[in-house]
């Protein structure tokens, strides 16, 4: 790992990350607050009413606890959106833009080796990623603690943000792959950005209807079920495990192939 180059990368980057606070703190701040124990029946009726509307979002049992109504509202679909927005930037920042310019290998032609450059702009990236799910984590318990005191289960709360973490971290490495392995934008953020797409797109569909149920199957964000999570349902720990250990594999991945690939200027 290269700390000048690392410092250098955080304040270039630090406004896009202060960007996605923003972000994060609106839609989360919002939706936390608008949590209403005895609202909670009556969204689980209008959810009976529009069922597919409803399920497209994840939000098809909204619950009537906090964590239920969290985990529907903002752990179903948001909060997994934003950061992998935040991941596609990013990989075409710190990597893809400076292939496609061809100023990667001015930037390896110094005394740090293609593997520290290379692991470098990984650590960023999955720095700000950790700063995002940190501070969506703080945002809500404090929010939570100041409108609803002793409604927050903190231990079950701090699992599915754990869970979150490690699937965004998942999709960070799937992404990064791509923007290593690739010379053109259209692969090696496409790839990265469509995969993405079509796992959010797979999700939502398999959710509106039984007789597509099956498509869950086909997409990893199946292995993230907030809702088990808080059950301390075995499976559901096993299924982050698989999560990580293929973010893992991609990383390898990543570094073998980008050591040894052709960099033209």
């Amino acid at each position: 790992m290269s700390i000048p180059l690392l410092k250098i990368e955080l304040k270039s980057n630090s406004k896009i990350i202060l960007l996605f606070l923003a972000i994060i703190t609106l839609y989360a701040g919002i939706i936390t607050a608008m949590y209403n124990p005895e609202l909670g029946a009556g969204i689980n009726e209008l959810a009976k009413s529009m069922p597919q509307f409803f399920a497209v979002f994840g939000m098809e049992n909204p619950g009537t606890t906090l964590l239920d109504f969290l985990n529907n509202y903002l752990y179903g679909f948001i909060l997994i959106l934003i950061p992998f927005i935040y991941i596609i930037l990013m990989c075409y920042k710190l990597v893809a833009k400076h292939i496609d310019k061809g100023s990667m290998a001015y930037l390896l032609n110094t005394h740090c080796s293609r593997i520290q450059i290379i692991l470098t702009q990984f650590i960023v990236l999955v720095i700000g990623l950790l700063v995002l799910v940190c501070y969506a984590t703080g945002l809500i318990i404090f929010i939570s603690n100041l409108m609803f005191k002793g409604e927050m289960e903190i231990i079950k709360f701090l699992l599915v943000n754990l869970g979150l973490f490690i699937l965004e971290v998942f999709l960070s490495t799937l992404c990064f792959m791509f923007a290593c392995l690739f010379n053109e934008l259209k692969f090696s953020i496409g790839l990265g950005a469509g995969l993405g797409m079509i796992f959010f797109l797979v999700q939502m569909l398999s959710q509106v209807s039984d007789d597509i149920e099956f498509l869950k199957y086909f997409t990893p964000l199946t292995l993230f079920s907030p809702e088990n999570i808080i059950k301390y349902d075995i499976e559901s720990f096993m299924y982050l495990g698989v999560l990580l250990i293929s973010a893992v594999v991609f990383f390898v991945i990543t570094m073998k192939k980008f050591k040894k690939r052709d960099l033209s200027l």
